[in-house]
């Protein structure tokens, strides 16, 4: 089982982004937090791939931490910053971080990423292994723009906005995506993105879920599992779309970044 663990990761300006590491074979639980940056006796003498998670609008949760951890019992050493991290107070950081992502490339959520996924690959347990990239929500449609740049292996966009310009995507990386059809307002996305991929030739899984609405992959539960119900986007876990999107993702990424480890 993972061992989940809290770090801070150095930036350029001298701050530090929170973020969650999730390391495979170590010894506890999935939602443990280890005192250091120890990785256990099972990580000696190998590299592993990495992956990096992007989170909802609601920023790095137990639940976010959950998937990071699933990544990481699959074998890869996985890291979820907390982009909302010194925002300020919750709509104030969800709407800065909503317009850094506006600014491809170049805002302030690309530049945290990119450390974020230089820090992961110097880890000894990566050492440069490939890094493929999982967001969610506004997570997803960050991780769709940030791989058209970025020196990543694969991307794995969940119910994410596909943008209207397909142009927006030339240069993008391998990418498995997973829509629920009841969602509303990101739903429709699936068939636009797979013929923009079909188009520019790049290898790619796309799958709309018919059953399923926004954040199917999450456990929120309490109050808020309560209001996505309520919502056009008609959110919620739902079991058997999150396991079959989870077997496709975990597939395309063993194809496209190895599986996991690397002796």
């Amino acid at each position: 089982m993972a061992v989940v663990q809290g770090v801070e990761i150095p930036l350029s300006d001298g701050s530090t982004l929170p973020a969650a590491l999730a390391i495979p074979g170590g010894n506890g639980t999935p939602t443990d937090r280890a005192a250091s940056g120890s990785s256990g006796g099972a990580m000696a003498g190998r590299a592993r791939s990495g992956v990096v998670v992007i989170h909802e609008a609601i920023g790095l949760n137990d639940d976010i931490r959950r998937i990071a951890a699933r990544f990481a019992d699959a074998g890869y050493v996985t890291l979820a910053p907390d982009f909302l991290a010194g925002l300020g107070p919750v709509p104030f950081c969800i709407a800065r971080f909503a317009r850094g992502i506006g600014r491809v490339r170049i805002g302030r959520p690309y530049r945290q990423l990119a450390a974020a996924e230089d820090w992961l690959r110097s880890r000894p347990e990566v050492a440069g292994s490939p890094i493929g990239v999982a967001g969610f929500c506004i997570g997803g449609g960050f991780a769709l723009l940030h791989a058209t740049g970025a020196d990543i292996a694969a991307v794995a966009p969940f119910y994410a906005a596909v943008p209207k310009d397909a142009e927006a995507l030339t240069g993008i990386c391998p990418v498995v995506a997973s829509f629920g059809g009841r969602d509303g307002i990101f739903g429709g996305g699936g068939g636009p993105l797979e013929t923009t991929l079909t188009r520019l030739r790049v290898a790619h899984d796309v799958k709309t879920y018919p059953d399923a609405g926004h954040s199917f992959m999450n456990r929120h539960g309490g109050w808020m599992t309560s209001v996505e119900r309520r919502l056009p986007t008609h959110g919620g876990y739902v079991d058997s779309a999150a396991e079959d999107a989870w077997q496709r993702t975990l597939s395309f990424f063993a194809l496209h970044l190895g599986p996991g480890a690397h002796d």
